[in-house]
């Protein structure tokens, strides 16, 4: 039934846990996830650039851009996020030049700097969070 190639039970566990979390969480846990997931595959495909695992790093890469393209843009609402909205959708798109340009040219410093743009926006999207006290 399962290629042992291809079946991993720890896998499969850890899917599980993230569709768990998809399916229970509010719509800003949703963003931190995408964010989570976006910073991840550009780890990963880091790891892979630098062991010259090209089909790997490609298949990272385009996780990383699908999950900025269609989920984080995605999910602006330039009606009502105004200037942010529209300033994050160039952003975005921005990031998603760049991993096409880093997947091309396998370059390192190219993943490293979205990896780090979307951990700033990360780190201020969990600042936001509903809930949280705001101390002055």
């Amino acid at each position: 039934m399962f290629s042992s190639r291809n079946y991993s039970p720890a896998g499969a566990y850890a899917e599980l846990g993230r569709d768990s979390d998809v399916r229970s969480a509010d719509p800003h846990r949703l963003i931190v996830l995408l964010f989570e997931g976006a910073e991840s595959a550009i780890a990963i495909a880091r790891v892979h650039a630098e062991q010259g695992n090209v089909a790997e790093r490609g298949n990272h890469i385009s996780k990383a851009i699908d999950i900025i393209a269609n989920g984080l843009k995605a999910s602006l609402d330039q009606q009502q996020g105004g200037e942010l909205a529209i300033r994050l959708a160039a952003l975005y798109d921005y990031m998603v030049s760049r991993l096409l340009w880093a997947n091309m040219k396998n370059d390192i410093p190219t993943m490293d700097e979205v990896h780090g743009l979307l951990s700033e926006i990360h780190d201020a999207w969990n600042q936001i969070e509903p809930g949280k006290q705001q101390t002055r």
